[in-house]
């Protein structure tokens, strides 16, 4: 939901689900197009070690969201045993990351708090940022380490 432009040569948007949905909110119809460059898991990802110069990690981070609900349909649900998903998704990120290359984590703390999200990995953030009407969300920039 952050890019400028999805379309854009130098992005490549991976998601686990290739969807339209549309649902009536207040009356309205809203339109959700989930139409990533390549489907993938996040715990699995089908690159090479060491292919990117950056990566963004924005993972599902509400455990209340309704598997239909607006909220659940556009950003996904924690489910199961969601602390190891997301360990499984921070150690590919930094597999098909470069040494050099630059994570950027973004999570909202609205039900969860960051410190223990980041608890999931043994790197470690460089610095941050809090954004949103609450300061809630944040984002986390992560340098990989040169060999």
């Amino acid at each position: 939901m952050f890019w400028f432009d999805k379309q854009d040569a130098r992005a490549l948007y991976v998601d686990k689900r290739r969807e339209t949905v549309r649902l009536t909110d207040n009356g309205k119809e809203r339109v959700l197009d989930i139409a990533p460059d390549v489907q993938a898991d996040f715990t699995a990802l089908p690159f090479p070690s060491d292919s990117f110069e950056h990566v963004i990690f924005d993972p599902p981070h509400y455990k209340r969201n309704g598997a239909t609900s607006w909220m659940g349909m556009k950003y996904g649900t924690l489910r199961g045993d969601w602390r190891e998903m997301l360990r499984q998704g921070f150690a590919e990120c930094f597999r098909v990351l470069r040494p050099g290359g630059t994570l950027i984590f973004k999570w909202n703390e609205d039900e969860v708090p960051v410190v223990e999200i980041l608890k999931l990995t043994p790197e470690r953030p460089l610095y941050g940022h809090k954004s949103g009407r609450l300061n809630k969300t944040h984002w986390c920039a992560f340098l990989k380490q040169n060999k």
